[in-house]
């Protein structure tokens, strides 16, 4: 008769492993850098303000709306600079509004938009009884100058140049309200000095004025990108390419 086994009389040991080598530890995820497209650059701590020029006429209002909401930590100051010294007015702020030519390597210049350029003559005057006007149809006329003449010269055969000194827009178009002649500007300006005794029309194939962002090259900051991004509608979160 076959003997048994004995059954072991200590502990059974199922895994020579120690506890510690049977349930090993996790090994901790490895840490990923996050990527995040178009994140917005990390702004200065210093208070500082972007100045913008602009020549008269020019209407950055919306885009200066647009600017207080993406930029409230950095003021924006507007500038009114002259057409006539805009190039070295360029240099004292971060960038400028400013109507061509303004041909210069040293700068970036972004062209906007154009505008019509209107005769501005007193209510009572014929020419106002034309929806549109000429530069035959101003023969006889008195065309009184700018002093900051954002249109330059324009040949208007049959008119005579008015024999008082260059004036401001504002006193110019004062002037021609009176009857005295008129004045010829780019529309945005008939508008900014808009009186009641004076109205405009249009000058058909006058010379356009074209308004344009500039600043120099070597001052490319974020902060001029930025205000680069709202004048061409990017969003806030638009890539800058």
């Amino acid at each position: 008769m076959a003997k048994k086994p004995r059954r072991p009389t200590g502990p059974v040991r199922r895994n020579k492993a120690a506890p510690a080598e049977r349930f090993p530890p996790r090994t901790p995820p490895k840490k990923t850098s996050k990527v995040v497209f178009d994140a917005p650059s990390p702004e200065s701590q210093e208070p500082r303000t972007f100045r913008l020029g602009a020549v008269a006429g020019a209407t950055p209002g919306k885009w200066i709306d647009a600017w207080k909401e993406r930029m409230p930590q950095v003021p924006l100051e507007l500038v009114p600079i002259e057409v006539a010294r805009q190039r070295a007015a360029i240099d004292e702020v971060d960038a400028a509004l400013v109507r061509l030519p303004l041909a210069d390597d040293a700068l970036h210049v972004i062209a906007l938009y154009e505008e019509l350029p209107v005769v501005v003559a007193s209510v009572d005057s014929h020419l106002l009884a034309a929806d549109e006007l000429t530069a035959s149809d101003l023969a006889g006329e008195t065309v009184i100058a700018l002093a900051d003449d954002p249109l330059g010269p324009i040949e208007l055969p049959g008119t005579t140049a008015a024999s008082s000194a260059p004036l401001s827009a504002e006193d110019a178009i004062a002037t021609a309200a009176s009857g005295v002649g008129v004045v010829i500007v780019p529309m945005s300006i008939a508008r900014l000095h808009h009186r009641k005794d004076a109205d405009y029309r249009v000058l058909e194939g006058g010379p356009t004025s074209t308004v344009a962002l500039a600043w120099p090259r070597e001052r490319t900051t974020p902060d001029v990108e930025a205000f680069v991004g709202i004048v061409r509608g990017r969003t806030a979160n638009s890539s800058r390419r």
